[in-house]
């Protein structure tokens, strides 16, 4: 079996009294498309900053590409390969968006020319290239989530955590945002994506994580943890997992 791109072991962190992460173990396989769910408050956002170096664990390790990076700082991650997106999306909102791409793109390219050229081939990718000289304060949300993920993918990452991509966004939107997601996939990125629309889990993901109270209780492809009552009991709800069911069919 292939050494997973990443994994972590045990890891748990804790704020005052409050256990935010508890003992959470999971790996995640190359050029896979995978999702971590659950309700509000149940840890995610705090997973994802202990993955990215965001914030230290107080035990347990992240391994990524078969290094132990456990308390790295994101910078020295995202050079390794590993980017993350955030949900409430900040451009330089007086810049364009060629510019603000290309922020991402200095990461690894100190020329300023050939950073504008690689944040337009990005902006091919994300369907953004008729807006590269728009202000970015132009964008509408849909406009401004695709430039986050081309922010991130500037960065060259070859593992891209999505942290609620299509969060805010209208079922049109949602449904045009899926296949640039997939494409992401497609084009070599792995993809672990924190999701609330769960239509979009359901197309998108070949395997998900279900974290309730900072503790995974269930794990499975997308039809298995919409049957587990686990899941049912902590989340989704029975019509809401009877709907999804009916996706998966």
């Amino acid at each position: 079996m292939a050494e997973p791109l990443l994994s972590l072991r045990g890891v748990s962190v804790a704020f005052g009294g409050l256990r935010a992460v508890q003992d959470v173990s999971l790996a995640v396989a190359a050029a896979s498309l995978t999702a971590l769910i659950g309700p509000n408050g149940a840890g995610k956002t705090t997973l994802f900053a202990l993955m990215s170096g965001f914030l230290r664990p107080d035990s347990g390790r992240v391994i990524f590409d078969a290094r132990d990076i456990t308390g790295h700082a994101p910078h020295r991650n995202a050079r390794a390969g590993m980017t993350r997106t955030f949900q409430i999306v900040q451009p330089f909102a007086a810049q364009t968006v060629r510019e603000n791409i290309a922020v991402g793109a200095h990461l690894h390219e100190r020329n300023r020319r050939r950073a504008l050229e690689a944040a337009e081939a990005v902006a091919h990718r994300v369907g953004l290239v008729a807006q590269l000289d728009q202000p970015a304060g132009d964008l509408t949300v849909a406009g401004r989530k695709r430039l986050e993920l081309a922010r991130a993918l500037a960065t060259r990452p070859r593992l891209l955590l999505l942290d609620e991509v299509l969060a805010g966004l209208n079922p049109q939107e949602v449904t045009e945002m899926i296949p640039v997601v997939r494409g992401i996939v497609d084009g070599g990125v792995t993809v672990l994506m924190i999701e609330h629309v769960m239509q979009a889990v359901m197309h998108l993901a070949e395997y998900v994580w279900v974290l309730a109270q900072g503790q995974l209780i269930a794990q499975g492809t997308p039809a298995e943890v919409t049957s587990d009552a686990r899941v049912i009991e902590a989340y989704l709800g029975h019509g809401t997992a009877a709907r999804l069911r009916g996706l998966t069919s």
